[in-house]
């Protein structure tokens, strides 16, 4: 097992690795096998205040350097991600269970975010706007907004870590970052290491490996970060926007979905197939933008489903060390046994389970479903896991109600053989985003990515991160004299 999940079991502050001081430790386990990767003391609310504390130290001198000189530090980080491509594909699958298909995706979007990075250091730009008071003029700044604070999630760790992280620094801000207790190293340490060997000044970047039951709302509720950034569910999120609105804080919320992949009459079934079955069952269904509902006129449903279910049986289940696998562990057992409850619960609703998954562990063999009652809560919820739910529908008006008949808008695809259809039915759809002949799992650098309803608030990428990561700052200068009435 690589030297990493050693070297890297520690706090990262103020440039320095050090353990934690906590009473107990965080014990990372391998999904798949169970076997103990590394044990890390947690931090406590003195060390979350000690990153808090260097960071503010460090941002102002980093925020006033060139940012052509900013840039050198993320093409660094680039080359080194690179140069060890390999060894952190083995991160991401000992440390997820994520697939070898899996760690490349996840590997190649945050290497072109990094990419996009170096951009971003030179993207904030300011406005002169003219002014009704003769000789004035109003200068409009984009300046850091300070200290970032960063949450991330389990599923995606080194790519959502990234995705924050790098344009929060490259715009002239210091990150604590806080990665998910389940992936500690890939979500949190590794990404350190990254730009500690990339010449990261000391104190701009910290990684604090801790829990709430250690620490609270202390991460959230310190005085120094001026924006959380939260991946996660919408139960935790909605929290960590109320702690922030009560502390005047900004909050970046990329949340839960319950995505829709929409199938219409027309559309190249065996292309939608392929489309429906990667966006249901990549990452074991680990995806918030995974296509948790597959809507299918009824027309063509008997031969989608004959197609759909075929392909879902060709899956290999197994060792995500191996290159054939293609659904590996859950994350932990927690998950492994809420999957088996919504199976169960689907079938004692009257549903039919065309594929009926088995839990061995944490592995989670795919299962499709068909039949679910139109009322059944499991149609409003977010699975995070391989279990695919097929509905019928009647005609494209009927299509749309369903897929905005749940409380989240994140993602969504669909299929049909007139483009400029499938963009008005898009349209219609109440997502951030949704796709045209083409899965409901994608995120690009430059595209802003956000959910609407319970699946998030504010976006990310392209010019979407200067408005999550700078504040506005009106600068005026009167040339002449005002005149003041007394």
């Amino acid at each position: 097992m690589s030297s990493y999940f050693t070297d890297l079991a520690q706090q990262y502050i103020d440039g320095e690795w050090r353990p934690g001081t906590g009473s107990w430790d965080i014990i990372d386990f391998n999904p798949y096998d169970g076997e103990k990767l590394a044990s890390i003391t947690i931090a406590t609310v003195e060390e979350v205040d000690d990153a808090y504390r260097a960071a503010e130290r460090a941002q102002k001198a980093w925020a006033a350097t060139n940012p052509y000189a900013r840039r050198t530090v993320f093409e660094r980080a680039l080359r080194i991600i690179e140069e060890r491509e390999a060894e952190i594909i083995e991160l991401i699958i000992a440390e997820l269970g994520g697939t070898h298909t899996k760690a490349g995706f996840e590997l190649h979007l945050a290497k072109e975010f990094l990419r996009e990075s170096v951009q971003w250091a030179l993207r904030p730009e300011g406005k002169i706007i003219p002014s009704p008071a003769d000789g004035k003029e109003n200068r409009v700044y984009n300046v850091p907004v300070g200290v970032v604070g960063v949450i991330s999630p389990f599923n995606f760790p080194f790519l959502l870590s990234i995705k924050s992280v790098a344009p929060a620094l490259a715009l002239g801000n210091a990150v604590v970052l806080k990665p998910h207790q389940n992936t500690p190293i890939v979500g949190g340490s590794l990404v350190a290491k990254v730009f500690e060997d990339a010449g990261l000044p000391a104190g701009l970047l910290n990684v604090v490996i801790t829990d709430i039951a250690e620490i609270g709302d202390a991460f959230i509720e310190h005085p120094v970060p001026k924006v959380i950034s939260f991946t996660g569910s919408d139960k935790v999120g909605r929290h960590v926007a109320t702690v922030c609105a009560a502390h005047f804080k900004r909050s970046i919320l990329e949340l839960g979905g319950n995505s829709a992949l929409v199938v219409l009459e027309d559309a190249d079934i065996d292309y939608a197939v392929d489309a429906a079955v990667f966006s249901r069952y990549v990452h074991q269904g680990q995806v918030c933008m995974a296509a948790n509902r597959i809507l299918v006129d009824r027309s063509i449903e008997a031969e989608f489903t004959e197609k759909f279910v075929a392909k879902v049986r060709t899956l290999k289940v197994g060792d995500p060390s191996d290159p054939q696998t293609v659904i590996g562990p859950v994350i932990n057992s927690s998950q492994a046994d809420a999957l088996t409850s919504v199976v169960d619960q689907a079938i004692a609703e009257g549903a039919t389970a065309l594929v009926h998954g088995t839990a061995t562990d944490n592995l989670v063999s795919p299962s499709v479903l068909t039949g679910l009652p139109a009322e059944s809560s499991l149609l409003q919820q977010e699975i995070f896991g391989p279990v695919a739910i097929l509905v019928p529908f009647d005609g494209e008006e009927e299509a749309v109600r369903i897929a905005n008949d749940t409380p989240y808008g994140l993602s969504g695809a669909v299929h049909t053989a007139d483009v400029e259809r499938g963009v008005a039915f898009a349209k219609q759809i109440d997502t951030g985003m949704f796709h045209v002949n083409d899965g409901t799992v994608h995120d690009e650098p430059i595209v802003a990515f956000g959910g609407e309803k319970n699946s998030g608030i504010g976006r990310l990428n392209g010019d979407a991160v200067v408005d999550a990561f700078t504040t506005q700052k009106w600068i005026s200068v009167q040339h002449g004299r005002s005149f003041f009435p007394f």
